[in-house]
């Protein structure tokens, strides 16, 4: 009987020591390898339900996540004095894995830029209608058709006017009178007289826009001038044309509508919560689709009064020179406004998680350590978001990889509160701990 427990004793020692060194020499390996110690595992929709062994979660069926040596905490609701509900510790390796960045929030200059749908349109001060101011008949046109470019003073038709024609000899025979008297040694009794009458018709002809070289003309032949010219007051593209040979014309005929382009009127549609932010003297751009790689550059020069109420929009004019006559009337283009504004708290856009009813930034506290910050935005400007509360100058914060770590956040205050639901995320689970099974 002793011989046989003395055999079982060794035995037993043997399978221990063999056990204990198979223990020991694997601790050894792991411990050589850098790896760390798995202290439980946990259900990832429900922190609080931990497990010393692998398997699968039973109330939702989900793969249980190991819990390594070191993250104790942040399943347990265990963390540093100060740190707001929802603080995560993240392991340099793990932020690098899924791609954590960092930023500050710093002080900037806010450029905005406004966009609005335009529409090219003529200058009104640039626009000539063309009257005759005496009434008679066209003879012959030279302008001849819509569209054609006229330079100023260039004939545009002529005309033949009675009335014009009878002012003519009556110039030419006050002329011809004070010829006379001036040979005539009496004649200085009659020149007074002369003298108005010559100065009348030449006024009356002046008064219709006879040319002074017409009225030279007249002078030097002797003779009235049949037709008259009409000459174009302005250059630029006939726009309008109501003249044609044989057409009797009086004061109230608009023989033609003349349009310079050297300059155009652009009309841009801002709406009107924007509206403020536009000036006149602003330096606006435009751009057009059918002229690719071509900017235009121009001032505001005037903001409509009215808002329109169907659109709700303000009309703002913007003058752009025009070399080349690349902007026509009637073409469409899409204009830029930069507008500046004063220095704010800006983070990246990135930075932030919005959910509709919150802003979420993630700051960096150390070791480590990320807290989510509720935070409140203004407005959005070269890929920046103005914080107007929520974070101070110069806090670093995470700008990619944040989603990932709401997502722990959430799992982490889920823990801490027993269930309760978290407060540390942008989308944290509601009050009571309550499962929702088909979301799993």
């Amino acid at each position: 009987m002793k011989k046989i427990l003395l055999v079982l004793l060794i035995v037993i020692g043997y399978v221990g020591g063999y056990g204990y060194g198979r223990w020991y020499g694997k601790t050894a390996v792991v411990s050589a390898k850098g790896e760390r110690r798995i202290v439980y595992y946990v259900d990832p929709m429900h922190p609080w339900y931990k497990s010393d062994k692998p398997g699968i979660a039973p109330d939702c069926n989900m793969r249980l996540v190991a819990v390594y040596e070191g993250e104790q905490a942040q399943y347990e609701g265990k963390l540093p004095p100060g740190m707001g509900p929802g603080a995560i510790r993240i392991t340099p390796e793990k932020q690098q894995l899924i791609g954590v960045e960092y930023g500050r929030a710093e002080y900037r200059a806010g450029v905005e830029t406004v966009r609005a749908a335009a529409k090219v349109a003529l200058d009104e001060t640039r626009i000539a209608k063309v009257h005759s101011k005496i009434e008679g008949w066209i003879d012959s046109v030279s302008a001849d058709f819509t569209g054609k470019y006229v330079e100023k003073g260039q004939p545009l038709l002529t005309i033949y006017s009675p009335e014009a024609l009878a002012t003519q000899q009556e110039y030419l025979l006050a002329l011809k009178a004070k010829a006379l008297l001036a040979d005539d040694p009496m004649g200085h009794h009659l020149s007074g007289s002369h003298d108005t009458m010559l100065a009348a018709a030449r006024k009356r002809l002046e008064l219709w826009d006879i040319s002074d070289e017409q009225i030279a003309t007249m002078e030097r032949t002797r003779q009235p001038i049949k037709n008259l010219i009409l000459d174009a007051p302005i250059s630029g593209f006939v726009t309008e044309r109501n003249a044609f040979p044989r057409q009797r014309v009086n004061a109230d005929t608009v023989l033609y509508t003349i349009a310079d382009l050297s300059t155009v009127w652009v009309i841009a549609d801002v709406f009107e919560y924007e509206a403020a932010q536009i000036h006149v003297g602003q330096v606006a751009s435009m751009t057009m689709p059918y002229l690719p790689g071509r900017t235009f550059h121009g001032k505001v020069s005037y903001i409509l009064p009215q808002v329109d109420a169907t659109t709700r929009t303000l009309k703002v004019r913007i003058e752009f020179a025009n070399p080349g006559y690349q902007l026509k009337p009637e073409m469409f283009g899409d204009v830029e406004f930069r507008t500046g504004g004063a220095r704010s708290l800006t983070v990246p856009q990135s930075a932030v998680l919005n959910s509709g009813l919150r802003q979420v930034v993630f700051v960096d506290r150390g070791d480590g350590y990320l807290e989510p910050r509720d935070v409140r935005t203004g407005r959005q400007f070269d890929g920046r978001v103005e914080i107007v509360s929520g974070l101070k100058p110069g806090e670093r914060i995470v700008t990619s990889g944040n989603f990932l770590i709401d997502s722990e956040s959430q799992l982490s205050a889920a823990a801490g509160s027993g269930g309760a639901g978290g407060a540390g995320g942008v989308g944290a689970a509601p009050a009571g701990g309550q499962h929702d099974q088909q979301n799993h």
